[in-house]
């Protein structure tokens, strides 16, 4: 039996979900940034982001905390007022980092919506102020963290909104703590949340935790980042939804339904299933 909520995760196993929009870095279609967000939506392809707050608690669309990486300055977007942020350029390219609701604008309902909500100092106030902007939101979207407590919060005030637990092996990043990133790594805060999806790092899905989780949620499992077309057909058998980036997905058939005029004339970013 089918419940209603793994019925709603449909939508996004039908379409391949961009990382940070459909971006290109050195061609005028910086991640996380209007441009590519619309050149998404105009291939068909869903849409993953990453939301945060800045000082005067402007929700804005960015992945890092400090803006050293995208434009060249060692400065914290919390430390930022919207409009301060907005005199800064994201990788010598016109656009700036965006509202998150302008960015809703641009999708407008037409592909599904993965909303990652960053870990910060304002997890209640993040968490509030994304519930409210989605709301208002006629479109499929669902909401996903590395930080448990933002999945507690939507399952307490927002429980209709579908939730998904970000995890993986953190080689890379870390809390520092280590009993905390092995809770994290081995997700030991669902048994409160609940997640309706676990999102994990592709190249560890077979990690004993993983499967486990699985098969006591009965979830769907998205995969991320999926950055070659090789990548794509290993990770196939052990995911539903797959996060990708760096390339564009190949379509050995058209996309089972229509999803919008994007598609009219060409293939979508739809998954054959």
């Amino acid at each position: 039996m089918i419940r209603p909520r793994q019925q709603a995760m449909a939508d996004f196993k039908r379409q391949y979900i961009a990382h940070r929009g459909l971006f290109d870095n050195a061609r005028g279609y910086p991640e996380n940034t209007l441009a590519a967000f619309q050149r998404a939506v105009d291939a068909g392809y869903g849409i993953e982001l990453d939301v945060r707050l800045t000082k005067d608690g402007q929700l804005v669309v960015a992945h890092d905390d400090g803006l050293q990486r995208i434009c060249g300055e060692d400065v914290d977007i919390a430390d930022l007022t919207y409009a301060e942020l907005c005199t800064r350029r994201v990788l010598v390219s016109d656009q700036t980092v965006p509202l998150f609701t302008q960015v809703l604008a641009v999708i407008d309902g037409l592909v599904p919506l993965v909303v990652e909500v960053k870990q910060s100092n304002r997890t209640a106030e993040t968490c509030q102020a994304t519930a409210d902007q989605l709301a208002r939101y006629r479109g499929r979207y669902c909401v996903e963290s590395f930080d448990p407590r933002v999945l507690l919060w939507f399952r307490r005030h927002r429980r209709g909104v579908l939730r998904g637990q970000l995890s993986g092996g953190f080689q890379e990043d870390g809390t520092g703590n280590r009993l905390l990133d092995a809770c994290l790594i081995n997700m030991v805060f669902n048994k409160f949340t609940w997640p309706d999806f676990i999102a994990y790092e592709w190249q560890q899905a077979d990690r004993f935790t993983v499967r486990a989780w699985r098969a006591i949620l009965r979830c769907a499992m998205v995969a991320w980042t999926i950055r070659s077309q090789v990548d794509l057909d290993a990770a196939r058998g052990d995911f539903d939804v797959f996060i990708f980036d760096s390339f564009k997905p190949s379509h050995d058939r058209q996309c089972p339904r229509p999803l919008g005029p994007e598609c009219g004339g060409q293939r979508c970013g739809g998954i054959a299933f």
